[in-house]
């Protein structure tokens, strides 16, 4: 059972870290084109939200069976992505749309290396 779990977590991780990486460059490049951000960029970021609540449900699961990471620095960056991303997401709803755009291109591109450090970490 841990095996599948950290199997599970594993990919996840990874996937979540290319989903980051799209989303990051989806949202510089509207920001610079000085475009609103689409429904569909902000549904693929709570997507993305939902999906890096998951992932934490599958690392706290694998941990409660005994599975453990290879430094306790690892939580904190899963922690760490759980609580920014819905976060950035409210914070950037208090201005323009302009300031939309950079906020959560710049989540996405925070949350990314945060993926990159839990993934490396193990």
């Amino acid at each position: 059972m841990i095996a599948t779990l950290a199997f599970l977590h594993t990919l996840g991780a990874r996937t979540l870290l290319a989903f980051a990486v799209i989303l990051a460059i989806w949202g510089t490049y509207l920001y610079f084109r000085k475009a609103e951000l689409s429904g569909g960029f902000r549904s693929s970021y709570l997507i993305m939200a939902g999906l890096t609540a998951v992932q934490g449900l599958l690392g706290l699961a694998a941990f409660a069976l005994g599975g453990r990471p290879t430094t306790l620095l690892h939580l904190v960056y899963g922690a760490f992505a759980v609580l920014f991303l819905p976060g950035a997401y409210f914070y950037a709803h208090g201005g323009s749309r302009r300031r939309e755009a950079i906020i959560l291109a710049g989540a996405a591109w925070i949350v990314s290396i945060a993926y990159y450090r839990g993934i490396a970490t193990g």
